[in-house]
C-alpha cells in the first residue's frame, strides 16, 4: 500500500493540530500509512513560490505553499467564497462572478498541481477536500499524473438547474470526472450531481456512480461526514466541570440554556434563528425568565462585505430583543463573536437544555453531532435541527424544522422545554449509538476504501 497524499486549501501544519475533527482524522490515516499533506500555509507572500515548504513530524511530511495578495483575493476571497460558496449553499441573489476570479482560482489550482506533482509517487493516493480544489485532478492528469484520485465536497452541492446559473459551470463540473470517487455529504448531493452528469454532459447511469461519453466510469457516493464521538463525549463529561462551564451555569441562576454555536455565515441561518426565539418570547409569556438562548458567532471572513454586514444585523437584532424583553436579572440573548476551545464547547452543550442547529443550507453540520455526543444520559437535551442540514438525514431523534418559517422553530423551542424526561431519554439514545457507529475514523476508513477499489 502506497502513501496517502491528502490535500485541502489549508493544511493544519504540526503547531495547529487539534485532537478532534478532520485534521485528526486526516493526522490518523496519515500517521498509519506514512503520507504528505499538501496546500495553502495560510500565509501571504509578495510572489509565488516555486516549490511548497516542507515540514516532516514523524511519518507525516507538510508542504506548505503561500499565495500571493493577487491569488488570495481572486482565488479564495473572489470566485470560491463569492461565487461557488453561496451558488452551493443556494444563495444565488449574492453570487458575485468575474472572469479574473474565475482565472485566479483555475491559476492557483494550476500552481498547486505543479508544485504537488513532482511530489507524487506512482502508488500514492491522493485525496482532495473541498470547493476551492475542485479542478486539481485535471491538472495533474494534464501533467501525466497517474495516481488513485479522490475528492471529497464539504458542502452541499445544489440542484442542475441553479448550478446552471453559474457562468462557465460544466466546465468546472466536467472536471470532477478526472476524479476516480467524488464523494458528498448526502444521498441529495449524489443525486444532484449524478443528474448534473445525465442531463449537462450525457453520462448514464451505472451501478455505483455514472459512465462518461467517454466510455469511463465515475465512482460518485455519499459518505457523511462525522465526529470523533467518544472524544467529544469525554471532553464533554470533564469539561462540565471546568470553571468556564460552572461560570455559565451560575450566570443562568437556575435557567434553561438554548445554545447555538455556528461560524458568522450567512448559510446559518441566524437571523432567522433570533427572529424564532423572539417569536418565543412573545408568544410564551410564562417562559420568559425560564430561559436564555447563547450564540456563539466566531468572525468569519471580514473582508467580505456580506459579513460585515451579516454582523451588525445579528448586533441590531440581539439588541432590540434584549431591550424588548430583558429584565435586571436576565438577559434572553447572550450573543458572543469570539472562539471557544472544543473542550469548553463540549462543556457548554452538556449543560445546555436544547441544541439549536438552524442552518438555510449546510452540507453536514458537525455542531448538531457534537451537541449529541456530549449530552449526558441521564438528563440529556433536545437538538432542534434544520432539515436542510445533511446531519437531518441520520440524526431523527432532534426536533426537524424549516429554518425559514419562525412559527415552527419557536413552537419546537416550545416542544424541547416541555419534553418529559423518557422522551428526550429515547430520542437521545438513538442519536447517540447511530454517531458512535458512524464516527470520524468510520467515515475516513469508508471513503478510503472505496477509493483503493476505484479503478480509472
Amino acid at each position: 500500500m502506497g502513501r496517502l497524499v491528502v490535500v485541502s486549501n489549508r493544511v493544519a501544519v504540526p503547531r495547529e493540530l487539534r485532537a478532534g475533527g478532520l485534521a485528526g482524522a486526516m493526522q490518523a490515516a496519515l500517521s498509519q500509512r506514512g503520507g504528505l499533506w499538501f496546500g495553502w500555509s495560510g500565509r501571504i507572500a509578495a510572489a509565488p513560490a516555486d516549490a511548497p515548504r516542507m515540514e516532516t513530524v514523524g511519518p507525516i511530511t507538510f508542504a506548505l505553499t503561500d499565495l500571493t495578495r493577487a491569488d488570495y483575493e481572486a482565488y479564495y476571497l473572489g470566485y470560491a467564497n463569492r461565487a461557488l460558496w453561496p451558488l452551493f449553499h443556494y444563495q444565488p441573489n449574492l453570487v458575485e462572478f468575474s472572469r479574473s476570479n474565475l482565472e485566479g482560482y483555475l491559476r492557483v489550482n494550476r500552481r498547486f498541481a505543479a508544485q504537488l506533482a513532482g511530489l507524487l509517487r506512482d502508488d500514492d493516493t491522493v485525496w482532495i477536500h473541498d470547493y476551492h480544489l475542485i479542478p486539481l485532478a485535471g491538472e495533474l492528469r494534464a501533467l501525466g499524473i497517474g495516481a488513485r484520485i479522490g475528492f471529497f465536497l464539504h458542502i452541499p452541492l445544489p440542484a442542475v438547474d441553479l448550478m446552471a446559473m453559474l457562468p462557465g459551470h460544466r466546465r468546472l463540473i466536467e472536471s470532477l470526472a478526472d476524479y476516480d470517487l467524488v464523494g458528498l455529504q448526502t444521498p441529495a448531493d449524489r443525486h444532484a450531481l449524478c443528474d448534473y452528469f445525465e442531463r449537462e454532459c450525457g453520462a448514464t447511469p451505472e451501478d455505483g456512480g455514472m459512465r462518461l461519453r467517454n466510455g469511463r466510469s465515475l465512482r460518485i457516493e455519499a459518505f457523511p461526514i462525522s465526529i470523533d464521538t467518544a472524544l467529544i463525549a469525554r471532553l464533554a463529561a470533564s469539561g462540565s466541570t471546568h470553571a468556564a462551564t460552572r461560570g455559565l451555569v451560575a450566570s443562568l441562576q437556575g435557567r434553561a440554556l438554548a445554545i447555538g454555536v455556528d461560524r458568522l455565515d450567512y448559510s446559518k441561518g441566524l437571523p432567522e434563528r433570533f427572529d424564532a426565539f423572539g417569536r418565543f418570547l412573545e408568544r410564551h409569556v410564562e417562559r420568559r425568565r425560564q430561559i436564555s438562548m447563547m450564540q456563539i458567532a466566531p468572525l468569519t471572513r471580514e473582508d467580505v462585505p456580506e459579513y460585515r454586514e451579516l454582523r451588525e444585523r445579528l448586533e441590531r437584532m440581539a439588541g432590540a430583543t434584549n431591550g424588548q424583553y430583558a429584565e435586571p436579572d436576565w438577559v434572553p440573548i447572550r450573543y458572543i463573536n469570539r472562539s471557544f476551545q472544543q473542550a469548553t464547547l463540549a462543556g457548554y452543550y452538556r449543560v445546555a437544555q436544547i441544541g439549536l442547529v438552524t442552518p438555510l443550507r449546510d452540507g453536514m453540520n458537525l455542531v448538531a453531532k457534537e451537541f449529541v455526543a456530549a449530552q449526558s444520559a441521564d438528563d440529556p437535551g433536545v437538538l432542534v435541527l434544520s432539515r436542510f442540514a445533511g446531519a437531518a438525514n441520520e440524526l431523527s431523534g432532534a426536533l426537524i424544522v424549516n429554518p425559514h418559517d419562525v412559527d415552527d422553530t419557536a413552537d419546537a423551542i416550545e416542544q424541547a422545554l416541555a419534553m418529559p424526561l423518557e422522551e428526550r431519554r429515547a430520542r437521545w439514545r438513538s442519536m447517540f449509538d447511530h454517531l458512535s457507529r458512524h464516527d470520524i475514523a468510520a467515515w475516513r476508513d469508508a471513503f478510503l476504501a472505496a477509493l483503493e477499489q476505484s479503478r480509472r
